[in-house]
C-alpha cells in the first residue's frame, strides 16, 4: 500500500524540495501582488497612495526574508553520508619508508 521505505537522505532531500516549492510560491504570489498593485491600481498623481506604502513596507522584507531562505534551502549543507563518500575516496598516502 505505501511503497518501499526511504531513507533519510530521501525524505531530507524530499523535505527540502517541498520546502522550496513552497517558499518560490510565496514568493511569486508576493511579487505578483506587488506588480499587480503597481499596474492595475489606480494611484493618485501626487505620490503612492498612504495604503500602498504600507503595504510595501511590509512586503519588502517579507520577499527579502523568503529570497534568502529559499537560497539558502537549495544551496544547502553536505549531509554526513556525503562527507564519508568523499572521505572514503580520498587515495591514502603511504607513510611507510623505503
Amino acid at each position: 500500500m505505501l511503497g518501499p521505505r526511504r531513507t533519510p537522505e530521501e525524505l531530507d532531500a524530499l523535505l527540502k524540495f517541498i520546502i522550496g516549492l513552497t517558499l518560490a510560491a510565496t514568493l511569486c504570489g508576493t511579487i505578483f501582488s506587488v506588480l499587480y498593485s503597481l499596474i492595475f491600481v489606480t494611484q493618485p498623481m501626487t505620490a503612492m497612495a498612504p495604503n500602498d506604502a504600507k503595504m510595501f513596507e511590509l512586503i519588502f522584507p517579507i520577499a527579502t526574508f523568503l529570497t534568502g531562505t529559499l537560497s539558502g534551502i537549495m544551496i544547502g549543507t553536505k549531509t554526513r553520508t556525503d562527507s564519508k563518500k568523499e572521505e572514503e575516496k580520498k587515495p591514502e598516502v603511504d607513510t611507510e619508508e623505503v
